[in-house]
């Protein structure tokens, strides 16, 4: 408790405040808006109440119950829980100091005392930067300390610290959000976001978050760049079911002695090996290329498949294939079909001989006349 210069008059001053109270910090953002909560003692509840800072004398006075709002201070005296309540809005770095809360009562003035503490609304002086490419994935790392492990984790866009909470695309108390995913190390203290199925408009600023108690949240700030596929060959290519088709795969002589792969997936990071499925072949293997059959299609293998050799995580050794199986030609089993075109073959045959066969009969009928008119 403090003891003040009277407020007012010498004949107003402020009143004891709930002896439960003391003095405690309060935080908030540049440019954002805070709440300034005043406990006080039953058989106060029409007192006026008060805000004020510096000497707390009449002219550092900020708001006033009887008042209700004054520029950036609105002020709410919630009387059944005996609670006035102070709104400090748009904030600035030199709002932070010292305030009292008081109701005014005949005698002496007795504040308790309220800290600011302000904060601009950006983060951090360290910035860590990754990279990935469109389509596939990324894993952000955010670390934390020993006395976090139960707090709340948070990974929000942006870098806004007031509203990364609130704006958060994932947390700890929901680890799976459409594209992202929070994975919780406690023993090691990190906790990590997954973002899949990465697209160019992904790049950007993002703050990774721990929620503390009493003050400032902790942050650390990550910048994402997503990298167009600038350097991978794509290609469409088209098959019928339980026929053939083949990727030719292409790759820089220097990773001839590297893994050969090809795999199916929407993003070469995070797609499914297929060289050791039996209907997928590998043939003409050179210091620069190799191929891959895929026999007797099925609807399923239509995807985008991804091939080459040497480090996946080199966008340069990708070639894309967007592969399509056409059902249509494949609606009658293959011996239907050629019983099928034996039949209408025979059919032609016999046609022609008949034809061929009237027309011979009618030109010896012609032959035949003319003798006879002669």
């Amino acid at each position: 408790m403090k003891t003040t210069t009277p407020l007012v008059s010498e004949e107003l001053t402020a009143a004891p405040l709930s002896s439960a109270a003391g003095s405690i910090r309060v935080f908030g953002y540049e440019g954002g808006d805070v709440n300034v909560s005043c406990p006080y003692d039953w058989g106060f509840e029409g007192h006026q109440k008060y805000l004020c800072n510096d000497g707390c004398r009449y002219a550092d006075v900020l708001i006033t119950t009887s008042q209700g709002s004054s520029g950036k201070y609105s002020i709410h005296d919630d009387k059944t829980a005996r609670i006035f309540t102070v709104t400090i809005s748009d904030l600035r770095l030199d709002d932070a100091g010292k305030y009292w809360c008081g109701v005014t009562r005949i005698g002496r003035d007795i504040s308790i005392e309220r800290e600011l503490e302000v904060k601009p609304d950006r983060c951090c002086d360290t910035v860590n930067q990754t990279q990935s490419t469109e389509e596939g994935s990324v894993t952000i790392s955010c670390p934390y300390d020993s006395q976090s492990v139960n707090k709340l984790k948070f990974f929000c866009r942006g870098n806004r610290p007031s509203t990364c909470l609130q704006q958060a695309v994932i947390t700890s108390s929901n680890t799976q959000d459409g594209r992202f995913r929070l994975s919780d190390d406690r023993k090691s203290g990190l906790f990590t976001v997954t973002i899949s199925s990465l697209t160019l408009k992904d790049s950007g600023s993002y703050l990774c978050g721990v929620q503390r108690n009493s003050g400032f949240d902790v942050f650390t700030a990550v910048e994402l760049e997503v990298k167009e596929w600038c350097c991978a060959k794509s290609k469409n290519m088209s098959g019928v079911m339980e026929r053939s088709v083949t990727f030719q795969c292409p790759y820089a002589p220097q990773h001839h002695n590297d893994t050969m792969f090809l795999c199916k997936g929407d993003g070469a990071s995070n797609c499914t090996d297929m060289m050791g499925q039996s209907r997928f072949v590998l043939s003409n293997v050179s210091s620069s290329s190799f191929s891959v059959t895929v026999t007797k299609l099925e609807a399923g293998d239509a995807g985008t498949y991804w091939c080459g050799s040497g480090p996946e995580a080199n966008v340069g050794n990708f070639t894309r294939f967007h592969l399509s199986v056409d059902a249509t030609l494949h609606q009658l089993p293959h011996p239907a079909f050629y019983a099928l075109f034996a039949l209408a073959a025979g059919l032609l045959l016999m046609v022609t001989l008949v034809l061929v066969k009237v027309y011979k009969n009618k030109c010896h009928k012609t032959l035949r006349e003319r003798k006879v008119s002669r």
